[in-house]
């Protein structure tokens, strides 16, 4: 049995939405989760979740803990959880992510590399 699951974003759980008509050129730093809908260009640093919803289009760099992609990416992805490229979605560009779901009709064009999960205290005292 698949681990596949349907992610839903509700905008009121987001601390900070970029709408669909906002564009930001430049590097983002946050920790909370981040909502974009509209453009963005430039670079993403966080340990906290991006989602790119349908329709948005991104051209950055971003290093962040997961990354659930609806919308256009072009650049490069490496995320320290999780990365979701969901049905409609387009990433082209490299990505790094030790957990990866592809689902059927997204474009990903790139090298995937896959590095073990990082082990925490709690996983280390259970081996």
């Amino acid at each position: 049995m698949s681990d596949y699951r349907q992610h839903y974003t509700d905008e009121n759980d987001m601390d900070t939405v970029m709408s669909e008509d906002f564009f930001f050129d430049g590097q983002l730093s946050f920790e909370k989760p981040l909502l974009i809908k509209g453009r963005l260009k430039g670079s993403i640093a966080s340990q906290g979740d991006v989602y790119i919803n349908r329709g948005a289009v991104v051209e950055a760099k971003i290093d962040a803990g997961n990354v659930w992609l609806k919308g256009s990416v072009k650049g490069e992805i490496k995320t320290s959880g999780r990365l979701e490229l969901f049905s409609g979605s387009s990433m082209d560009g490299n990505v790094s992510t030790p957990d990866l779901v592809i689902q059927s009709a997204c474009h990903f064009c790139g090298h995937c590399d896959m590095p073990q999960p990082k082990k925490t205290e709690e996983s280390k005292s259970e081996n």
